[in-house]
Order: C-alpha cells, then structure tokens, then sequence
C-alpha cells in the first residue's frame, strides 16, 4: 500500500481487478470521436443507460445517439446490460480504463493513438473548465481535495518514463482500492478525476528524422 494513498479500513476486501482495454488501431479510430468518448465516460462514471436516456444528456436525437452507441459495442467498448424492462435496450461499459500509445507503437498504431490522444485532450479540457468554474461552490473538503498543478523537472528519457510509471502506479493502486465505477458507492465518495499528462517541454526535444532515431 502507497503511503501516499489513505489507508482502507480494517474489514477492507482486497484489492479489486480493474478491467482496462487495449484498442487495435482500427477500434481506436472508432472511439476517437467527441460524441463516442462522452458517451463511453457517462456510462463508466454513471452506470448503465439508455440510448434515449444519454440523447437527452448529451442534446442529441435518439437515432444518433443509437448510431454511436452501435459503433461502441461493434468494438468491444459497451456491451448489453439486462434492463428493468425489454422495451428498452440498456447499454453498460465493457471496461473502466483504455490504454494506448503503447511506446513501440508505429505506423497506423501510432497515427490511431495519437488522434485518439487529440480527441480526449479537448474532452478534458472541457472537463477542467467545467471543474474551475464549480470550484467556488464546492464544499471545503472537496475543494482542500482538488489541484490544479504543472511541474517541470529536468531528467533523462529513462528517469521520466520511470516517474509517469510510478504515477500511473499510483493512480492505479488507488482504484483497485475503491468501488468500482458507475455503481453505487457511499454517500461521502464522490467520482474523483486526474488527469495526467506527462512529455518533454515542447520545441526541446529533436524530432526523430533531425537525430536519425528510427
């Protein structure tokens, strides 16, 4: 257990599986468009949900929303969840976490993660600027919680990929702790985001065709 992490209880169970995905370039593709990644966050943050039942959440029709909600599931992303009535078609999240730009990734892998990358930046952005203007009206606790922080350190390739590792480490360790997303959780937690977004300063680094790096 992290020492920076808060202890568990006593009568804790152990550490959950979190379920996590590795897209092939083609499923990333797929997922890197706006609509698809607030669909995908609002069913693994919140839980199970309708097609008519996101449309309204998002401002879409539901035919569109359907659409998207098709091209989730065809890539393994949202899966059926058996709903109060058959009516309706229930939609629930295959996993909690995708993972890419694995670091030998090239080609059509690498085009993939990068553009998904692209996609999910301007989402968070959305998100951090929904979280400032809420900070205000936050309860003390919630806002002690909270930062918003930028540190730069000089290190070697294998020193910052060593720190960003031990980082996700962290943030990984911290959610097998907790229950797990989109279910019913006690009424003193509350879904807690950090987003972690670790590279070179730009413009410092050569790009691979100015030092021959292949």
């Amino acid at each position: 257990m992290s020492p920076f992490l808060p202890q568990p209880p006593a009568h804790a169970t152990a550490p959950r599986h979190v379920r996590r995905i590795v897209p092939d370039p083609t499923a990333l593709k797929a997922l890197a468009h706006p609509v698809r990644l607030r669909i995908l966050g609002l069913l693994r943050v919140d839980g199970p949900a309708t097609a008519t039942q996101l449309a309204a959440r998002l401002g879409l029709n539901s035919g569109a929303t359907s659409y998207h909600l098709r091209q989730l599931a065809q890539y393994g992303f949202i899966e059926d969840k058996p709903g109060p009535s058959r009516r309706d078609r229930w939609w629930q999240a295959s996993h909690e976490l995708t993972s890419v730009l694995e670091t030998d990734a090239e080609g059509a892998e690498l085009d993939a993660g990068v553009a998904f990358t692209q996609a999910s930046l301007s989402l968070q952005v959305g998100q951090m600027q929904r979280a400032v203007e809420e900070y205000a009206e936050l309860p003390a606790r919630w806002r002690k919680a909270s930062t918003a922080s930028d540190i730069t350190v000089p290190l070697t390739a294998q020193q910052a990929e060593a720190l960003t590792r031990r980082l996700t480490d962290i943030m990984l360790e911290a959610m097998r702790d907790a229950p797990p997303l989109g279910e019913p959780m006690p009424p003193d937690m509350a879904p807690f985001t950090i987003m972690l977004r670790a590279f070179p300063y730009p413009g410092r680094i050569p790009h691979r065709e100015e030092d021959g790096e292949t």
